[in-house]
């Protein structure tokens, strides 16, 4: 391929040969420039598309996601209680999709952008080996500098998949326990029971306890006199127990009968038992407080003894008597001691 000479021409001779080398150079690379051009308008145009397509096609998925099933539509009111409880959750469903299309479109632009990119720089004629090379090296250094981040990330994304938990949830960390306030792919912010906010790692959360999904079990013990019919007294817990669960709004907090399990403990004056009921995610202590309250009220009425009340105790008259005294028989050993020695009489 002709090369241009860069002098400047001092002659017509040279003016004119300095032109056709500068035509005939400009006929021989037209093309390839052309094509050069044409190859990186396709390659950014087609990324674009490309990115634009993948984005639509994530967003009618997570809106897919979102979308209540009609079998829940006719739930009624169970699929409120359900709705409220954690188990079909719309509003929860949906901002943990959103999230999960928010890192799946992130993650797709930056894919087809950043191939996008490789490939313009290969076509401007730019050797991507050192490039390539130091990425990797600069990746492999802030990957094990920030390992941590990394893991937290991956923590985050993972729990938010899988539905691990989610605002308003009341949780058990391991190291912290509260009311969730704030969701992060890296950090998960929670109110303490004392009104502290902890700031909590995605990667150092080995194991969560979640008390606000499901459903809750509401126990109470309660204590009978040891003498009391315990056949009578099943009945008027289950009579009190069924009579919650028709009042507002405990109609929706109780799901299904108490249930008396048995003798839980037996003492001398006393008689333990154990009762349970199926409520509403994180209203167990509220039912439990309130059958307490309701139950104590009626064994007051019907005369139910909590504990056996001790035997009066019986008065023994006291005797006034002294102690007996060594010296009181005249025959022991310590009164013959004791006995004055009889005086001699003279010759």
């Amino acid at each position: 391929m002709p090369q241009l000479d860069l002098r400047l021409p001092t002659s017509t001779d040279e003016v004119s040969n300095t032109t056709k080398q500068a035509a005939t150079w400009l006929d021989a690379n037209w093309q390839s420039w052309v094509a050069g051009g044409l190859r990186i308008i396709f390659i950014v145009v087609l990324a674009l598309v490309l990115r634009m397509v993948v984005r639509k096609l994530i967003t009618q998925l997570i809106e897919r996601m979102t979308k209540p099933s009609e079998n829940e539509a006719d739930l009624g009111r169970l699929g409120e209680l359900l709705a409220n409880s954690g188990v079909v959750n719309t509003e929860r469903r949906q901002q943990r999709s959103q999230a999960i299309g928010s890192v799946l479109r992130s993650v797709a632009s930056f894919t087809i952008l950043g191939t996008a990119a490789l490939m313009v720089l290969s076509a401007l004629g730019v050797n991507l080996a050192p490039l390539l090379a130091s990425a990797g090296v600069a990746g492999v250094a802030i990957g094990f500098g920030a390992r941590n981040l990394v893991t937290d990330f991956l923590s985050g994304v993972f729990m938010i998949m899988e539905d691990q938990y989610g605002v308003g949830d009341e949780i058990d960390t391991g190291v912290a326990t509260g009311t969730v306030l704030e969701v992060g792919l890296r950090v998960t912010k929670l109110r303490g029971t004392n009104g502290e906010i902890w700031y909590i790692r995605n990667g150092e959360v080995k194991r969560i306890a979640n008390m606000s999904q499901g459903w809750s079990t509401a126990s109470v013990d309660v204590q009978v006199g040891y003498k009391e019919d315990l056949a009578q007294v099943e009945e008027l817990i289950h009579r009190i127990a069924e009579q919650l669960g028709k009042e507002t709004p405990y109609d929706e907090l109780i799901w299904g009968r108490a249930k008396v399990l048995g003798v839980e403990s037996v003492a001398a004056d006393s008689v333990v038992l154990r009762v349970e009921a199926r409520t509403t995610p994180g209203k167990a202590t509220l039912v439990s407080r309130t059958l307490r309250q309701r139950l104590k009220t009626a064994f007051d009425e019907a005369g139910v003894k909590l504990k056996e009340e001790p035997a009066p105790a019986v008065a023994v008259p006291a005797v006034d008597a002294a102690a007996p005294s060594a010296l009181a028989d005249p025959g022991s050993p310590r009164s013959e001691a004791a006995k004055p020695i009889p005086a001699q009489q003279a010759e």
